[in-house]
């Protein structure tokens, strides 16, 4: 089971902390879909599919990309809605042990702004590095949840609402 510690937190019995968790060794899927209070999302979910255990901290990158290629990379949140996460210091260290796994909430805001009645061109993919590492992997951005991809919609000055949380252990987000 992944676990959370503090950075500061000595490694068991001296040994060297474990080794970053890399795309190579990693799979993500998007799982825990839907929407909620304006926002629509789901949780990333990072499994180490390694022999070792890896640690995880920090934000993820995420690029959301839509069918016709425009790519918006995930602002960092400070909170969310989906997935009633929030930003306390310092982040926590998730240490997973092969086959564990560690998650980060993706969301967007699904509301349109001022009289529009729609959001643009949804995002259809996503494309996802754990943290620190520059390697990608794609993965859909449908949310089975919500019965929709990844909304684009923008906030009222025209910036994309598309956010990412750090990363977190499940016990930490509602499912």
């Amino acid at each position: 089971m992944a676990s959370a510690k503090s950075p500061d937190s000595p490694s068991p019995a001296g040994d060297s902390s474990p080794a970053a968790c890399t795309t190579s060794r990693t799979s993500v899927t998007l799982t825990n879909t839907g929407a909620l209070g304006g926002q629509a999302g789901g949780y990333l979910k990072f499994t180490d599919e390694g022999r070792v255990p890896c640690r995880m901290t920090g934000w993820p990158v995420v690029v959301a990309v839509t069918a016709a290629g425009t790519a918006t990379v995930a602002r960092h949140a400070q909170s969310t809605m989906f997935g009633a996460w929030r930003y306390t210091a310092p982040l926590p260290v998730v240490v997973l042990e092969p086959g564990d796994s560690a998650y980060a909430v993706v969301a967007a805001s699904d509301e349109p702004i001022g009289s529009s009645t729609h959001c643009p061109a949804p995002y259809v993919r996503l494309r996802v590095s754990p943290p620190g590492d520059r390697d990608q992997v794609t993965i859909s951005a449908w949310l089975p949840g919500a019965r929709s991809y990844l909304p684009a919609c923008t906030a009222i000055d025209g910036s994309p609402t598309a956010l990412t949380s750090a990363i977190t252990t499940l016990a930490h987000l509602p499912h």
